[in-house]
C-alpha cells in the first residue's frame, strides 16, 4: 500500500481544525479537546450536554460528508483505512488503549496537541512528546517484533 502526499488536503484540514478550535475557545470558551468533550457528554453535567452533542454529531456529520464527497469524485486513496492484513481485535484492543491514555492523560492530542501547545502549556507539551514516542515505540513493536503488517 502506498500513499501519496496531499499537502493541500493537510493544510486545509489544519486550518479548518484550529478555525473551529479559536471558535469554540472564543464563542464557547471550552477547550476542544475531543475526548473530553465526548467523556463529558455521556458523564458530564446535563447543562451542557447540548453544545457537547452539537460538536460530536459535527464531526461525525463532518467525516460523512468527507466519504460521501469522496466516494461521489473517486478520490478514495486518501480516506483513512485499516491496513489490509490488520487483525480486527487488534484494532479493538488499540482503540480501546487510545481511550485508556487519553483518560489517564487528561486528554488527547487534540486537546493537548492543538489547543494546549498553542497556549503555551508545559504539561501539554509533555503530553503530546509521550504520544509520539509511546507510537513509535508500538509501530516498531507492532511491525519489528511481533511481524505485523
Amino acid at each position: 500500500m502506498t500513499t501519496s502526499l496531499t499537502p493541500w488536503n493537510a493544510l486545509a484540514g489544519g486550518v479548518l481544525i484550529g478555525l473551529s478550535a479559536s471558535l469554540l475557545l472564543g464563542i464557547n470558551g471550552k477547550i476542544a479537546g475531543i475526548s473530553g468533550i465526548a467523556r463529558r457528554l455521556i458523564w458530564g453535567p446535563r447543562s451542557e450536554s447540548a453544545w457537547r452533542a452539537a460538536f460530536v454529531l459535527g464531526l461525525i456529520a463532518g467525516a460523512a460528508c468527507c466519504y460521501a464527497v469522496a466516494r461521489a469524485t473517486g478520490h478514495t486513496a486518501w480516506l483513512p483505512h485499516a491496513r489490509p492484513g490488520f487483525p480486527p481485535v487488534l484494532l479493538v484492543a488499540a482503540g480501546l488503549a487510545t481511550g485508556f491514555g487519553t483518560a489517564l492523560a487528561n486528554g488527547c492530542t487534540s486537546g493537548h496537541g492543538v489547543c494546549g501547545v498553542a497556549r503555551l502549556s508545559v504539561r501539554s507539551a509533555v503530553a503530546d512528546v509521550t504520544f509520539l514516542a509511546t507510537g513509535m515505540v508500538t509501530t516498531y513493536v507492532v511491525r519489528h517484533v511481533i511481524g505485523l503488517p
